[in-house]
């Protein structure tokens, strides 16, 4: 295993349907509002934009997104990153009964100097920030959801 290299993935059930679920998602300017780690959004142009966020570390990541895939029909989102991470990550959307099963995967490469240095002996500490990070981000689009 490379020790600058994550692999996430995460599950969510969320009680909506996928189409309303997606139309939160697909509006990345409005995470900061419901999603608390997310600290700024600040888009470039129509497929591009930077990301600030931070969880329990006192550590602010700082990435450029861009859009890979937007479809709508098939309930995927999928964007690269670059910065602070160097990679993808991809939200699938499928229907579980009257709700939504959010599938979230990330496979990123630990660019930031910091993390890169303390790579080994910080690597469980990275992997339970990002799990308080998704804890977070599943509340707050859970109670987004049920306020609409």
């Amino acid at each position: 295993m490379d020790r600058y290299r994550y692999r996430f993935r995460c599950v969510w059930r969320l009680d909506a349907p996928p189409d309303a679920v997606y139309a939160v998602l697909e509006r990345a300017g409005d995470y900061p509002r419901w999603w608390p780690q997310v600290r700024e959004v600040a888009p470039l142009d129509d497929t591009t934009g930077t990301v600030r966020f931070r969880s329990l570390l006192p550590y602010d990541l700082v990435v450029t997104v861009r859009a890979l895939r937007r479809d709508p029909a098939a309930g995927v989102l999928e964007i690269g990153l670059g910065g602070d991470l160097e990679g993808w990550s991809r939200w699938t959307l499928t229907a579980d009964g009257a709700g939504t099963h959010a599938l979230y995967e990330q496979e990123v490469e630990v660019r930031a100097r910091l993390l890169r240095v303390l790579a080994v002996p910080g690597r469980p500490v990275f992997r339970a920030n990002h799990a308080l990070m998704m804890r977070g981000g599943r509340r707050g689009l859970a109670a987004l959801l049920r306020a609409v």
